[in-house]
């Protein structure tokens, strides 16, 4: 396939991907699913794509699609993601892959009966930060890993969320907090053990969890490294950050405490400096490598759409990797068996913080 015709359902930061599938060589956006058809044709005329739906399932019909973005509600992502592998789209979406175990599993087994290429489109490792780790990693420089911290604090209180939001206990969604962690060591999650700090006000509490906190230990598969990671959601009042601290024996890597004060790296017994991490434009094919700047020169036609460099840079790694998977017919950087562990690894990580912090074994794929 030297083109792939990409469909995108859901356009609030979903939109940010229009422009990049149209730059790319290898794709193009040639449909558009939103349920609200004003707001579906306000978007469809500002960047002139004439397929527009407005039930997903119809979208599903287009023999013209080749491949679906799905970047809908949070709790819609499971059923549409297994309904387009059995349409026979290869599939990205943004995380959580699903919200149960049991979907994550079936979507595996869908991965592998179809044939399709599915990749849940996880941000925090194509990020500027994260790509720069790992180039350090792979260098040599970081050494043996000993351990890891991840982190996402996010205070969501205000009003213009969507209900089912609200109270939603704070691992079920852990990705961006796990993904660095596992893509680190190169290994997936094997075990869980979290417990729940603090409460959250009752009128949240719509899921039985009043946890204001959960932070959780992971150990690795074939690995004597462990990590552990902490998220919450409502009623903790910090500045917004989603982060990774690891440590190796010959450097380690911290991120910033405050936005813009710039990650520290620490080498020797007590040198340490600063670092700002560079743009990634350089990874990328010329003709999307501008979507990865911090300070990006768009088309005026997409300027209302386009919200900077989307999520640490990573939407155009993100659209890369998923359309360079079908152009070479290979599995995705984020296929399926290892989106399940990341998502069942937060999943599980609050079951077992409603049992009082008990062992759980995560599902080997």
């Amino acid at each position: 396939m030297d083109k792939v015709r990409v469909g995108i359902v859901g356009l609030g930061f979903g939109a940010e991907f229009i422009p990049i599938y149209e730059k790319m060589n290898n794709a193009e956006c040639v449909a558009i699913c939103r349920r609200d058809k004003e707001k579906l044709d306000k978007l469809g005329d500002a960047v002139g794509i004439d397929k527009r739906y407005t039930d997903f399932m119809e979208m599903l019909k287009d023999p013209d699609i080749d491949a679906i973005h799905i970047n809908t509600d949070f709790m819609e992502h499971g059923w549409m993601t297994k309904e387009s592998l059995k349409a026979g789209k290869h599939t990205a979406c943004t995380i959580n892959m699903a919200f149960t175990v049991e979907d994550c599993l079936e979507i595996v087994k869908l991965e592998e009966e179809t044939g399709k290429v599915y990749m849940m489109m996880e941000t925090a490792v194509y990020t500027r930060e994260f790509l720069y780790f790992k180039k350090l990693l792979d260098e040599g420089q970081i050494g043996k890993i000993q351990f890891m911290r991840g982190s996402h604090v996010q205070n969501m209180g205000l009003p213009g969320w969507d209900d089912y939001w609200y109270g939603m206990p704070p691992m079920i969604n852990g990705t961006h907090a796990l993904s660095p962690m596992s893509e680190a060591v190169g290994k997936p999650f094997l075990t869980v053990r979290c417990i729940g700090s603090g409460k959250i006000r009752d009128e949240y509490d719509q899921y039985g969890c009043s946890f204001a906190v959960e932070t959780a230990q992971y150990t690795f598969k074939d690995s004597d490294v462990a990590c552990e990671v902490s998220r919450s959601l409502f009623d903790v009042i910090r500045q917004y950050r989603e982060s990774f601290d690891i440590y190796g024996d010959k450097m380690s890597m911290e991120w910033e405490q405050l936005i813009d004060e710039n990650p520290v790296i620490f080498t020797g017994f007590e040198d340490a400096w600063r670092v700002h991490v560079p743009d990634t434009d350089y990874m990328l094919p010329k003709e999307i490598a501008s979507f990865a700047l911090r300070h990006q020169s768009v088309d005026e036609s997409h300027v209302a759409f386009l919200q900077g460099s989307g999520h640490g840079g990573s939407h155009p790694h993100l659209a890369n990797e998923f359309i360079s998977a079908i152009v070479e017919n290979r599995k995705s950087a984020v296929h399926a068996k290892k989106a399940a562990n990341w998502t069942m690894a937060g999943l599980l990580a609050h079951e077992s913080a409603k049992l009082g912090g008990v062992v759980i074994e995560i599902p080997q794929l």
